[in-house]
């Protein structure tokens, strides 16, 4: 019975497999299957499946074969259709369009995505990406009109741009010099206008209890704001902690990790920690605005904590492939063009199956303040996607181990803290002040140890890391995990 589903979960990691390839192919090769080709395509396949289906081998690489091409029409499909989308459009025109994400706040200037409702007064669609002036200031939900000179994104020396914009579903850029007209205000989402305001609320609360860069990193740890850290922000890059305010499947995968650990040496048993920080997560990534990149960041997570709850591996990888699966489904760019998602993926797997690996060696290690444990995740995420930072960075923070386990353990205290403090400046300030105070004790301990190790002169090295290094990186990296699965089998 065991072999059986076992072998069927060989089976399905194999089809899932094989889409994933369909679309990585399609993402790296540029080709267009026409439309009649499709029809004739599904009716060969169905008729050659008949023929073959009682020769199981021929059925199984048939059947591989077959969700290779799935992968390569929905990466077909992904892109715009019909004469009416206005990634058809170049030049000067009149858009007229809702915005439908939270605004991007710079320091110079504000994005926007834009959905297109009529160009020059014709029913349209498609979205366009815009950059306006920081004021007047616009909101999510609002319909606003535009004189705009339309043009398709193209690549930045070595950065797709044009498909780090096609990930939101934006295929056309909007220049505009002209003041730009505001028609009506909430015509989207209900539930995430509500969302945005309440954090425009909390942030001026966070202004008021803490000082800049200190309101921006707080701001940065409750919902992944990087608006107003300045210099900390290269700090953070060149001593590897960029994750601790980024929100991404890297830093929640990290922190459930280290939480759900805590939890079980505290004597809280693994289903209830499991349910508690589940909720936790849910909480935060509808806080955070439940856009499809917090969500992503939130699946990876709470499969990290299914994995701690089971205490044993040999089920995640089948469900990380479906959810890798589903999510390519729903946006095929995210699996080349989206380095978040990627380092998500990774560093999922990473701390799933490196983990008992790595402890085994640093057994007789004391366990301080968190310390063992935040050392143990770090060093299974920055293995696992080592390969992939250098590929799509470049860049090597050689102090990234010491300085996130020196950090890590007190990170989930200064968000709890600081989440009490927003929410005590709504009921009585002075309390709020005092709590805001111990949270700025902790960030102030962050911005030390990240100031004293970005000072070392090798604390960061660029390193050029080609494609073909990183694959062959992760080929060996699986064989040594497929090594240690077979030698812990026999042992």
């Amino acid at each position: 019975m065991g072999g059986m589903i076992q072998s069927k979960s060989k089976t399905f990691l194999a089809f899932c497999f094989s889409f994933l390839i369909g679309v990585s192919s399609a993402s790296f090769f540029v080709f267009q299957i026409p439309v009649v080709w499709v029809y004739v395509s599904v009716f060969l396949c169905v008729s050659l499946g008949i023929l073959i289906w009682e020769y199981r081998f021929i059925r199984f690489v048939f059947l591989c074969a077959v969700f290779v091409y799935i992968g390569l029409l929905r990466y077909q499909f992904a892109f715009p259709l019909g004469e009416q989308h206005v990634s058809h459009l170049s030049g000067e025109h009149a858009v007229v369009g809702v915005i439908i994400t939270e605004p991007d706040i710079r320091t110079d200037a504000v994005r926007y995505i834009v959905e297109t409702t009529s160009v020059d007064e014709v029913v349209s669609s498609g979205r366009v990406y815009v950059k306006l002036p920081l004021y007047p200031r616009f909101a999510y939900g609002d319909e606003i009109a535009l004189d705009c000179l339309l043009q398709v994104p193209e690549p930045i020396e070595k950065f797709r741009y044009d498909m780090y914009l096609a990930r939101y579903g934006v295929f056309s850029l909007c220049r505009t010099q002209k003041e730009v007209t505001l028609i009506s205000e909430g015509n989207a989402s209900f539930f995430l206008r509500t969302i945005f305001r309440l954090k425009a609320r909390i942030a001026d609360k966070i202004e008021l209890l803490w000082h800049e860069p200190m309101a921006g990193f707080m701001a940065g740890l409750l919902y992944g704001y990087r608006g107003g850290l300045g210099s900390l922000n290269e700090l953070f890059a060149r001593t590897g902690v960029t994750h601790i305010i980024a929100i991404s499947g890297y830093n929640i995968t990290l922190i459930a990790s280290i939480l759900m650990t805590m939890c079980i040496h505290l004597l809280i048993p693994r289903k209830k920690a499991f349910w508690l920080l589940s909720i936790g997560i849910v909480l935060f990534v509808i806080f955070a605005g439940a856009s499809a990149s917090v969500v992503r960041a939130g699946v990876m997570g709470m499969i990290v904590l299914f994995a701690k709850r089971l205490g044993r591996n040999s089920s995640i990888l089948p469900t990380m492939m479906a959810t890798a699966v589903c999510m390519t489904l729903i946006n095929p760019f995210i699996l080349i063009w989206d380095a978040g998602f990627q380092l998500s993926f990774i560093a999922t797997i990473g701390l799933v199956y490196l983990t008992p690996i790595i402890e085994r060696p640093l057994r007789r290690i004391p366990e301080l303040f968190g310390m063992k444990e935040s050392l143990i995740s770090t060093l299974a995420a920055i293995i696992a996607t080592l390969p992939l930072i250098l590929y799509q960075f470049g860049r090597l923070s050689v102090v990234a181990p010491i300085v996130n386990m020196l950090i890590l353990w007190i990170l989930p205290w200064i968000m709890m803290v600081g989440f009490f403090a927003v929410v005590m400046s709504f009921v009585f300030l002075p309390l709020a002040q005092y709590l805001a105070w111990i949270a700025w004790l902790g960030m102030s301990y962050i911005v030390i140890i990240v100031h004293y190790f970005s000072d070392v002169s090798f604390a960061a090295v660029d390193v050029s890391f080609p494609l073909w290094g990183m694959l062959v990186g992760y080929a060996l990296l699986g064989y040594l995990l497929y090594r240690q699965k077979k030698q812990s089998v026999v042992s």
